[in-house]
């Protein structure tokens, strides 16, 4: 059960994009995400990788800001002791959208509550699954995006996936970029809950918002 005072992947993962870190805040990636610019004094680390004047990150884990070189700052990615973790049904996980079909969308499920998992599971979001109503009405395209971080609960375990649901309200989309991120990485923000908007440019588009509440406000169901 999600308790209070407890934070999920997606909301660590709302911070990625600030070199800012405190005692109480990690910060966490995926291999991949463009973790910052590259500075006179900032320079990579180990798991890490620069590509066009960016820092990358090249595996998952909690993203480490060394500062006691004086005359730079080393960003580096580690993983601090994973331990084994399998989603169950009524879970809530945090995933990120791959693959999107008419019927379906594919995902990687990378946290299970608020325990980072060391490798991802396959995760299978059907179009009935994305809302409790008008789920003939559903678009998969209106919905969710590739490279989308959702919340979702899990619903059943098959063979090599787990099926995946965003009906409640509280599930749905968290972290989203426009569609031309490549060129301007900020974080949409909700305007509704089936629309996000880029702060910088203002371009619009649809997604399944999720309600974020408290944590304690989403109840596990196992």
């Amino acid at each position: 059960m999600l308790t209070q005072g407890t934070k999920t992947c997606a909301d660590l993962l709302l911070s990625t994009d600030t070199l800012s870190q405190n005692e109480d805040d990690m910060l966490i990636c995926l291999p991949g995400d463009r973790l910052c610019r590259v500075e006179d004094n900032i320079v990579v680390g180990q798991g890490t990788y620069e590509q066009g004047g960016y820092i990358y990150a090249s595996k998952s884990g909690i993203i480490n800001i060394d500062e006691s070189n004086e005359k730079c700052q080393i960003v580096s990615v580690h993983k601090p002791g994973f331990h084994l973790t399998i989603p169950a049904t009524g879970d809530v996980v945090t995933a990120r959208v791959l693959v999107t079909t008419p019927k379906f969308a594919k995902c990687a499920i990378f946290c299970v509550r608020n325990v980072l998992l060391e490798s991802s599971y396959r995760g299978l979001l059907r179009k009935e699954d994305v809302r409790e109503t008008d789920k003939d009405r559903v678009d998969i395209y209106k919905s969710f995006k590739p490279g989308d971080v959702i919340l979702a609960r899990v619903v059943n375990q098959m063979e090599q996936s787990f099926m995946l649901s965003t009906a409640e309200a509280e599930l749905g989309v968290v972290v989203a970029y426009a569609s031309d991120y490549r060129k301007n990485r900020i974080p949409m923000v909700p305007i509704g809950w089936s629309e996000m908007q880029c702060p910088q440019t203002t371009i619009k588009e649809p997604r399944k918002v999720a309600k974020v509440l408290p944590e304690s406000s989403i109840k596990s169901e196992k």
